[in-house]
């Protein structure tokens, strides 16, 4: 029987988000003034410092609720650059909810600066309302539902910094995970997922943007022509997490769709989820159906009729809270599915039987094994074996015809993102 720490609250009995609190968070963190990296980091009412004190002491409150399941720290860095010439201590603010593995973790995160036209103004109102204020309120939403649970991953919930300044605050958090070997299962980055009307005033809240890279930031030229081989460039780590969020999200009713962008980020601009896709972990980042350029890095103001600037009353806390819904889906199934399989392999060339086989998982129950036709991107079949099993035949499942994937299993049948399956080039 599964120990009671990996047990998960079903869905269906899980507290849902609240579109109230989301806008009071939002609304506290403009309050601040500005939230710029080289705004005052001591002042106890604006700047970015008091923004850091009262996330923290957020969590800390939610910790406090669930008999301390929440451990709160700050984790800092001085960076030097471009955009803060005369460098800058770059500090994220994170609460660690311990699961079975403390050393498997799975990330939630938002960036907690603003700013205005000026990248290097630090002194002007930057609300940062939607940009990222509702990043940062979805993660403290989603940490006051997840911590009246167990899981055997460790949830982080991170509020980031310098992400204005050149993606500092990912770099910072992704450094750390690689120096403490933490095992990432995934991390999900969300910025900009609280307005619903867009530049055009066409109004999309039916879907929400998932952004997940195929080639892979982390593969040397060599890794990435294997995979071209093998056909796995839509099967990476990350939109394999993609796939795993579209599932969610297709199970959450009145929810979004998933818009899978196969694209690390928008076009020719990035967020603080690719400082982990270089070191190889899967990471995407949730962004919303339509944006609106005037509401996202502008000075307070209005020009030609248009009133410019990342303000509160341009969002819609309903539309949030459903994105917000689909993170803590995610982070439920991905927090009590045991680690995905490592490079699992394939053989059947000149066959019409393909073989495939996997390293065993720590704390797995079973395994589901995945194929598809190779025209197709979801897979469209699978078949579960038990604990102990490294291997199976698919018979007259031509190995040129389908891909093939492994997920582990727990015995309440939470599954980890799949890991694709290539050949075997060591062999």
């Amino acid at each position: 029987m599964l120990p009671l720490l990996a047990l998960a609250t079903p869905a269906a009995a899980r507290d849902t988000p609240d579109p109230e609190r989301l806008k009071a968070t939002v609304e506290k963190l403009v309050s601040f003034g500005t939230r710029h990296t080289l705004s005052d980091p001591d002042d106890p009412e604006r700047g970015i410092g008091a923004a850091r004190h009262w996330f923290g002491a957020q969590l800390t409150k939610i910790s406090d609720d669930c008999g301390g399941c929440i451990t709160v720290a700050n984790i800092a860095r001085g960076f030097t650059g471009e955009r803060a010439p005369d460098g800058v201590r770059v500090v994220d603010v994170l609460g660690f909810q311990k699961g079975r593995d403390p050393n498997r973790v799975v990330i939630v995160m938002g960036h907690i600066d603003s700013r205005v036209s000026d990248v290097m103004d630090y002194t002007s109102d930057a609300p940062g309302a939607n940009d990222d204020a509702s990043g940062v309120a979805l993660v403290l939403e989603a940490a006051r539902i997840l911590s009246k649970e167990k899981f055997d991953a460790t949830i982080i919930y991170a509020a980031l910094s310098g992400e204005e300044q050149g993606l500092w605050g990912g770099k910072l958090l992704a450094d750390t995970a690689r120096e403490k070997g933490w095992v990432v299962s995934g991390v999900l980055n969300n910025d900009i997922v609280g307005n619903t009307i867009g530049q055009n005033g066409a109004k999309v809240d039916d879907r929400v943007r998932v952004f997940s890279e195929g080639i892979r930031a982390s593969e040397t030229l060599k890794e990435q022509m294997q995979r071209r081989a093998d056909g796995g460039a839509d099967d990476g780590p990350s939109r394999a997490l993609a796939k795993a969020i579209d599932g969610v999200a297709e199970g959450i009713p009145g929810g979004l769709d998933a818009f899978l962008v196969h694209r690390p980020d928008r076009f020719g601009r990035g967020g603080d989820h690719e400082p982990f896709l270089k070191l190889g972990y899967p990471a995407v980042r949730f962004s919303v159906g339509a944006e609106n350029y005037t509401q996202q890095h502008q000075d307070l103001r209005t020009e030609g009729g248009i009133e410019y600037g990342d303000t509160v009353d341009k969002m819609d806390f309903a539309y949030l809270a459903k994105v917000t819904a689909i993170n803590v889906g995610t982070l439920a199934r991905l927090a009590s599915a045991p680690q995905a399989p490592e490079n699992p392999v394939i053989e059947g060339a000149l066959s019409t039987d393909t073989t495939v086989r996997w390293k065993p998982v720590e704390g797995a129950a079973g395994y589901r094994i995945h194929w598809r036709r190779a025209d197709k991107q979801d897979w469209t079949h699978h078949k579960d074996v038990p604990a102990g099993t490294t291997e199976l035949v698919l018979k007259n499942v031509i190995v040129d015809d389908n891909f093939v994937g492994v997920g582990a299993l727990d015995d309440q049948g939470h599954e980890s993102i799949v890991a694709f399956a290539g050949r075997d080039w060591d062999d």
